[in-house]
């Protein structure tokens, strides 16, 4: 019994080591996705100590936690995702860590997609015939610059409840980051202007959010159905819809095989362009704003 009782003790003990009100220092935050991440960084500077668990070089739908990545989220007073249902593997993560805190409801967790504007929210049942649909709306909605700020915002926000002895920072942090925001935002929208309209095809569908800040529009992928490879029957019908419509550009995430896009841009005379989804995709998408100031300027130099 006296064995028991010290083994109680002990493992309550330990816990408390790894609960996040115990801790000391910056506030502990584990991101799901890079941009996430970074724009953690951006709000809490000096105060936060921020991981991210999906690598950028790789498709955030399909990742495996690695055990470090579980001990980063036991020990997290902040977990930030993307809610919807991007990280399938983000559940399984949050019961392997063990903290209470950032489980659903928690005080440490946060998603980040409340108050985002969804699009492409499906207004039907959806079944396994339709390919990878999302059941809640297209979940890349980080690429709005716009939707960007809302969640700088929120992240800030959360940090200040978190933290409240440093709450004006966290709010200065974000004015900051909002007021140079709205100047790159005001400059990318003038590079575009002069292809407001303009119809690209895509491999995947990812960029809805990206499209509309910036006036473009994909209306076909390479993949027939998300998330189903592409085929020689949709691969036929491109070949001859690019060069009716006069398509310049066929755009891509780094982490996709290119082999099929750039065998299309070169039958059709279209040119594969490689976007960025996610901060540190890229040595220029070194943060939010860099990522998108990549993705822009890759585009217009496509479609001059």
């Amino acid at each position: 019994m006296k064995h028991c009782i010290r083994f109680v003790t002990a493992t309550a003990l330990a816990a408390a080591i790894f609960t996040p009100a115990f801790a000391a220092g910056p506030v502990k935050v584990a991101a799901t996705l890079s941009t996430f991440a970074d724009l953690a960084r951006t709000v809490g500077g000096d105060h936060v100590d921020v991981s991210a668990v999906a690598s950028p070089k790789f498709n955030p739908h399909f990742i495996e936690p690695k055990p470090s990545d579980v001990l980063r989220v036991k020990r997290a007073g902040l977990f930030i995702h993307a809610g919807l249902d991007l990280e399938v593997w983000r559940g399984p993560l949050v019961d392997a860590a063990g903290n209470p805190a950032v489980r659903p409801g928690g005080a440490g967790e946060l998603d980040v997609s409340l108050g985002i504007p969804l699009l492409e929210v499906p207004a039907h049942n959806v079944t396994r015939a339709e390919g990878d649909i999302h059941l809640f709306g297209n979940p890349h909605y980080w690429l709005n610059p716009e939707n960007a700020r809302r969640m700088a915002e929120t992240i800030a926000e959360k940090l200040a409840t978190i933290d409240p002895e440093h709450a004006a920072d966290y709010r200065k942090n974000f004015a900051d980051f909002s007021a140079r925001l709205d100047a790159k935002m005001a400059e990318w929208r003038e590079k575009m202007k002069p292809y407001a309209g303009t119809e690209l095809v895509g491999y995947h569908n990812e960029w809805p959010y990206l499209m509309e800040f910036l006036g473009l529009k994909i209306e076909y992928f390479l993949e027939p159905k998300p998330g189903i490879p592409p085929t020689p029957k949709q691969t036929q019908f491109l070949e001859k819809y690019i060069p009716e419509k006069h398509i310049k550009a066929i755009v891509q995430a780094s982490y996709f095989p290119t082999r099929a896009a750039q065998a299309l841009a070169d039958r059709t005379g279209a040119k594969l362009v490689m976007l960025c989804q996610s901060v540190g995709e890229n040595s220029e998408a070194g943060d939010y704003i860099g990522t998108i100031d990549y993705d822009v300027n890759a585009l217009v130099q496509a479609l001059q």
